[in-house]
This record gives structure tokens, sequence and C-alpha cells, in this order.
């Protein structure tokens, strides 16, 4: 089915992003799982062939071009190449409105331009050993001495933890300082930490089930010293600048959802054409073709879905609700077409060499994270006037 969704430029924009990650990624990526993270290398690679920054403007190195469509491109092409270990995606489609629309202009001279060039790698910190989905039970906070902030706390889960030379971190202000349970999401603030300031500590790189070469690990922030001029908006408006950025994250992770439906379902309908039972191929038993042509069917609904999505996105339209949707139907769609193609494989699914095996495991985790769904459910239902 012809989508149209993207033209000419995005097509072009493709044929760079998957040239880029068949040269400088997929070579090595086997090596960075085993490690346990990617090379720096590859982000200032990255910065050259301009696949970071789309959006920033041009003055600060970006591509000066607001259009989500070319981070859906990328996010499809990382999808493709296997390629779960790179974190352009949290860089470019999360982290990114925040500097640009948040940033003062001495903000944005001062981050931006690395931010462009990869040579400053980015995080968020928002989830925390007690809160994860529940941003409004999060605990670190900052108190006021004189002119700036000191810093306190701990984060977990944080994508790019290791890597990252610049860390937006959730946290709460003024007197709301996580000893008020019910606090909710008054005053909290985003605060940038910076590599290098005394206080920050990251923890180990956590041992996950999938994802193995995208280093995620613990940070710690004792009594952290961060001048007003690290404060990203205003102070204590922090949550509301979460709500309004969190459908694009959301959607993020939508489109990298349906673009693994489609390459999962593509090796795996090659693999059913070739690979033979009792005399002939198991695509021509009919529970095999069946269960293809109906996850076949689900991706396609998925991709016509999510592309209207980045479609209302682009006109400023996508909601919560919408995103929400999108999130959580296509994660667990993900999920059920992994653990399907996977059976398919057979035995073969289940070694590690068989990219199947890969896919299944760097699935699990799209359910859960950027809210879990059943947070995306609650949504939804509010949005109702449930």
């Amino acid at each position: 089915m012809e989508h149209g969704l993207y033209g000419p430029d995005h097509v072009a924009f493709r044929e760079l992003a998957r040239g880029f990650l068949a040269r400088h990624v997929v070579p090595y990526h086997a090596e960075w799982e085993r490690v346990g993270q990617v090379d720096r290398a590859v982000w200032t690679e990255a910065g050259r062939h301009g696949l970071l920054g789309m959006d920033v403007p041009k003055a600060y190195g970006g591509g000066g071009v607001h259009d989500f469509r070319y981070n859906a491109v990328l996010d499809e092409e990382i999808v493709r190449a296997g390629a779960t270990g790179v974190g352009f995606g949290l860089h470019n489609d999360v982290v990114a409105p925040y500097l640009i629309e948040l940033g003062t202009g001495e903000q944005r001279a001062r981050w931006l331009p690395g931010f462009c060039s990869g040579e400053l790698i980015t995080a968020i910190a928002m989830s925390e050993p007690t809160a994860g989905s529940d941003l409004q039970g999060v605990r670190s906070h900052a108190r006021r001495d004189g002119g700036d902030y000191l810093l306190s706390g701990s984060k977990t889960f944080v994508t790019n933890g290791l890597l990252s030379d610049l860390v937006i971190v959730v946290a709460r202000t003024g007197t709301d300082t996580g000893a008020d349970t019910d606090a909710g999401g008054r005053g909290i603030s985003l605060l940038v930490v910076e590599r290098g300031m005394p206080g920050f500590e990251r923890g180990r790189n956590l041992d996950k089930v999938g994802l193995k070469a995208q280093d995620t690990a613990e940070l710690f922030f004792d009594d952290v010293r961060l001048p007003r001029q690290n404060l990203l908006g205003e102070e204590g408006q922090g949550f509301g600048y979460l709500i309004q950025r969190l459908p694009q994250e959301r959607l993020s992770i939508a489109v990298s959802a349906v673009a693994a439906c489609e390459w999962m379902l593509e090796i795996t309908v090659e693999y059913a054409k070739t690979r033979t039972a009792f005399g002939r191929p198991i695509g021509s038993f009919q529970n095999t073709r069946f269960r293809l042509a109906e996850l076949a069917t689900k991706t396609t609904i998925a991709r016509t879905f999510v592309n209207h999505c980045v479609d209302e996105h682009g006109a400023g339209r996508l909601t919560a609700a919408d995103a929400a949707m999108a999130k959580w139907w296509t994660t667990d769609l993900q999920n059920e077409v992994a653990d399907a193609c996977l059976q398919v494989h057979g035995g073969y699914g289940y070694m590690t060499e068989y990219p199947i095996s890969k896919a299944w495991l760097d699935s699990r985790v799209q359910s859960i994270y950027g809210g879990t769904n059943e947070i995306m459910k609650e949504i939804i239902g509010r949005a109702m006037g449930l």
C-alpha cells in the first residue's frame, strides 16, 4: 500500500541514513552489544552526516527544518538496520524539543552546536527507583543556595546514561522537595546537569534483557551545584513541559514499533518461502499463511494510523490521547509480531545468530518505556471523560 507520507526530500534523506548505518553502524554493532555501549565516534560521524538536530536552527549547526518526518525516517532506518544501540532517537525526538523550545538564547548557543555535531550527547532523567510512569512521584530535589541550585537524588533507566554529556533532570524545586508525597506535579522543574560537575556520579550500565548495545544507567546527584543558567524554562513548570512534549516521544516509539513489525514480517516471509518441512515450504501451510496474513493486515492498519498521527503532529493537532493510542497499540502489536515470527522460525528462531531472536528480545521493552501501556490506556480513558 502506498501511504504518501514522505516526499522526495525524505526519500533522499532515507538513502543518506541507510548508507550511513550500513557503513558506520552495522559492521560494529555486534561488538557494541558485547561491550554494552556504542563508540562515541559514531555520534560525531552522525553529526557530520546531518543526522542530529534536523530541526535545530541552522544558526546552531542544525538542519533548520521543522518536520518530524525526517525524525521518523531515521527512526525507521535504525530499526531496519537492527541498530538498537544508537540513541539518536532519544537525542533528536525527545531531548531536542526541550532545548529548542525552552532554552534561552544563551543556553541554545551553549548547547545546540555540540548537540548537532555529536560532540555533546544528551539524555533525560525522569524515572527513579520509586517513580517510573508516575512522574508526579519524583523525589529528586534541588534547593536554592544563593543564586544556584543544589541537586540531590537518583535516577534510573537513563538511556545514553554513560555517554551523555548533558542530562535534563526532572526534580522538585522550591518547597516541594519530595518529602511531601501529595505534592503531585507541583514544584517540578527541569535542570540541566553537565558532565564533570562535582557530585554527579554514574552508576552501573544496567544489564537488560535486550537493547544490549544501548547504555542504560543509574545516575546519582549529591548536592550538585547548578547555576541558575542551567534551569530549563521556568521554575516549577516542569511537569507541564513534560506533559506537552511526551506525545512526540510516544509517537517516536510508535514509528519504531511499526517499522519493526514491517521488518520482522519481511524477514519471516522470506524465511517461510525457503524453509521446508514435510517436503514443502512452511509458508505453504495454511496455519503459517493465515497467521502471517493476519499480522500483515494488523501492521498495515497500524502503519496507516501512525502515518496519520505523524501528519497530525506536523499540523500541531496530535493529542495526548492519539499519541497514547498509537504507542500502546503498535508496541503491543510489535510484541505479538515478534513472538509469532520467532515461532515461524522454529528452533532457529531461538538461536541468537538469527535476527528474529534479537528483535524478539529488543521488542519487549517497547510496551514499558515512554509510559507503560497501562498508563496509555489511562490517558485515553480520561480523554473519553471516564
